[in-house]
């Protein structure tokens, strides 16, 4: 149950905008570039834009900022399109920044007509060289003072292709002295000779995001443009060009980004993950993209609930994992299907049980569950498999499960006693025998016998054989972002642990793609893409219990 919480500040905003009259509606959009697959840190700015427009009513535009031709792919757009539903929103408008190509040129054509814009023939290193300091006013450009004709001529040569990449800009006329960095003529314009995902080689010369995004918003008339922190110096230049270009005055509004621990959210060090084989592609489970978290078997319902919780802030803060596995477990617990797996498997023998018999008994589905989830039944029979972890042939103290002499109830079927172990010739064990007390049926027990130990296991005849992945956190360090160094030299070499072969219930045979099952005793899982017939494969997603506080408690 989520704990009610106040208004965030965005809301107060729109709630007082709304009062006012200044809206008939909210229109906010999600304006992802489609260089890379969305993360942990998109999934708020996307649980925030749609949520709002679903609260307060309006709607919610998808906008992919695809001005930058050589980084852009279709694959990332599919892929974000994917997301954003699986997370479970659907957009108004599907639109894309290339989409005002033509009208963006417009725009920058009246800003050289008012003579607040003009091409630039300076280099980028002669363009930085001049910026000055945050101390220390900038230098004006030589090319600074060119006439109107002039600029508007060399502008549409640089549309027609004339000149090479780099070798001239369009840039904002405002004021190099300016204190913020950002307002001292701003480059507005480059030239890319690269052909575009859609616009194939129309255009050479493409917007930088300063000057694509607010007129994009002003366009779309977006009354709140919500975007992270780090945008707040360019809210000025924002405001500025909708100013001087006398179009829709759509506001900007940014929120504190809320970095996870034990991860990276750079798109960046994302990619350089996957280019150095550090991870198994952009859906590897251990990644924080979306795409990886579903192939764990994250729910949408948990990481909308994680965006709720973590709520809207000012300020950036780091937020503890524990907290997403926290709401993860708490939906699956609701919603998994119970079933028995053993991981690491020894054979166990019912000495008394008599051979070649089986049976069913009936061990519960999912008592958590709203239908309380029924009963399923299980064949069990004189063979079975059992962890080896639950038995020890030296108990230590307070030692509750198998070891010799010692007896613990099978889970939803009998009581045993452990007799012996079989060892081989190294000293591995390579059998446990046990004798079973018929009268201790579960449902059924007259036995009068109390076992303090209860274990899982399933029948050896009948069961599956499976291979599990056992994923971790990715990284050893609370924040690898922000140390100094190679951030992948913290690497935990233990994500990853794969087993080959456990053995499951005979039920989960034929178990879907993406199915979610609690193993027993052993965590929540999912059924990977990687499985086929005869070859089931289980992602663990998250471990029945909070076991990173433990260690960090040590």
């Amino acid at each position: 149950m989520i704990e009610e919480k106040g208004l965030n500040f965005i809301e107060d905003i729109i709630e007082e905008d709304l009062k006012n009259g200044k809206y008939n509606q909210i229109i906010t959009r999600f304006p992802p570039e489609p260089n890379g697959y969305l993360h942990i840190g998109h999934a708020s700015s996307i649980c925030l834009n749609f949520g709002l427009t679903k609260k307060y009513g309006g709607y919610t535009n998808l906008r992919f900022d695809d001005t930058n031709p050589v980084t852009e792919e279709t694959e990332f757009v599919d892929s974000i399109k994917e997301d954003v539903r699986w997370l479970g929103f659907e957009w108004k408008n599907e639109l894309y920044a290339s989409d005002y190509f033509d009208t963006l040129y417009h725009f920058a054509i009246d800003l050289i007509k008012k003579g607040l814009a003009y091409v630039d023939d300076s280099s980028s290193e002669e363009i930085a060289a001049l910026k000055g300091t945050p101390t220390e006013a900038g230098k004006n450009s030589a090319y600074r003072n060119r006439t109107v004709d002039e600029n508007i001529d060399m502008f549409e040569r640089m549309k027609n292709g004339e000149f090479k990449d780099g070798s001239k800009t369009l840039r904002a006329k405002i004021d190099m002295a300016h204190s913020n960095m950002l307002m001292r003529d701003p480059v507005l314009y480059r030239i890319k000779h690269a052909r575009h995902h859609r616009t194939g080689n129309k255009w050479c010369i493409y917007p930088m995001y300063d000057f694509a995004h607010g007129q994009s918003d002003s366009i779309e008339e977006v009354t709140h443009s919500i975007c992270t922190l780090e945008f707040v110096p360019h809210r000025e230049l924002y405001d500025w060009l909708i100013e001087k270009l006398e179009i829709y005055p759509s506001k900007q509004y940014e929120f504190a980004r809320r970095n996870l621990t034990y991860t990276i959210t750079s798109k960046r060090k994302l990619l350089q993950l996957v280019n150095e084989n550090h991870v198994n592609g952009w859906d590897d489970p251990r990644m924080t993209t979306i795409s990886g978290m579903r192939r764990r078997g994250f729910t949408p319902e948990s990481i909308r609930d994680f965006c709720t919780r973590i709520g809207v802030a000012k300020r950036e803060n780091l937020v503890d994992m524990s907290l997403l596995e926290h709401c993860v477990r708490e939906h699956l617990n609701k919603i998994a299907i119970r079933r028995m797996a053993v991981l690491d498997p020894v054979k166990l023998v019912i000495t008394n049980y008599p051979e070649g018999q089986t049976e069913e008994v009936l061990s519960e589905n999912n008592p958590e569950a709203d239908n309380n989830g029924g009963t399923r039944p299980v064949i069990f029979s004189g063979e079975l498999w059992i962890e080896r972890e639950d038995f020890m042939e030296v108990p230590a103290k307070k030692w509750f499960r198998l070891a010799p002499g010692a007896m613990v109830r099978l889970k939803s079927a009998y009581i045993i006693k452990c007799d012996e172990c079989i060892k081989d010739s190294d000293g591995n064990i390579t059998a446990i025998h046990c004798s079973y007390i018929p009268e201790s049926k579960s449902g059924n027990d007259v036995s009068g016998i109390r076992a303090k130990g209860t274990i899982h296991w399933v029948s050896a005849a009948h069961a599956a054989k499976a291979e599990v992945r056992l994923y971790d956190r990715l990284f050893t360090i609370e924040n690898p972002a922000a140390e100094d160094g190679d951030f992948t030299s913290y690497i935990n070499s233990g994500s990853l642990q794969v087993i080959k072969a456990a053995y499951i219930e005979a039920s989960l045979k034929n178990a879907a793609k993406g199915e979610k099952i609690q193993f027993i005793r052993k965590g929540y899982f999912t059924v990977d893409k990687d499985s086929a017939p005869g070859h089931l494969v289980f992602n663990r997603t998250v471990t029945l219990k909070d076991t990173w506080a433990k260690e960090s408690k040590k």
